[in-house]
């Protein structure tokens, strides 16, 4: 098992929680600490893909681990050094928008800011309807960034979605290697 500290957040998009939680189980069987984070809308939605609580007590059972999901809870990641890498899977598109813009007022977005002021990678796995569309631009903005790494991601249903982006999160493992050597896994883009 290794040591890195992984940080594993998780967004509204509520139709890829279950593909999520199969990535973290599969992150806790390969890492001795995983450190769960939420946004603060996973704490409070229940809808028709799971009950929040339900979310929240798996995450916790996955990785030994209390989530975190507040701003002042999320904060001391960065001065503390306290994950090697951070995975946001799955990130939505309101996420990527801040992620870009600069905006910190999730849980999730101040962790990935506290994080990255450690010079430390970032892996973004997207989840989003308007990935094509309005998100383009968040995407195209972070793809420059340094220590953003994206898990490979294509279009879901190109037919009746023809704008929404979903990675395929196992590669997240393999996304993770190549991120600890500073390189984007290739190829990004699925088919």
């Amino acid at each position: 098992m290794r040591n890195n500290r992984i940080g594993f957040a998780v967004c509204g998009s509520f139709c890829t929680h279950k593909a999520a939680l199969a990535a973290l189980k599969e992150l806790c069987n390969e890492y001795e600490t995983v450190i769960p984070i939420v946004s603060e809308i996973c704490t409070v939605s229940d809808t028709r893909f799971g009950r929040a609580s339900d979310l929240i007590r798996t995450m916790r059972e996955f990785t030994g681990n209390e989530v975190i999901s507040s701003v002042v809870a999320a904060e001391p990641i960065g001065p503390k050094q306290l994950l090697d890498a951070l995975v946001i899977a799955p990130c939505t598109g309101n996420t990527l928008g801040k992620l870009a813009n600069g905006i910190t007022d999730t849980a999730v977005t101040m962790v990935a800011k506290a994080h990255l002021r450690n010079d430390r990678p970032v892996i973004i796995g997207v989840a989003t309807n308007d990935g094509l569309s309005g998100s383009v631009q968040n995407i195209g903005k972070l793809l420059t960034r340094k220590n953003i790494y994206f898990v490979p991601f294509g279009q879901d249903d190109a037919v009746a979605k023809p704008c929404s982006l979903i990675s395929d999160l196992t590669k997240l493992s393999d996304t993770l290697e190549c991120a600890w050597k500073g390189k984007q896994i290739q190829p990004l883009l699925l088919r």
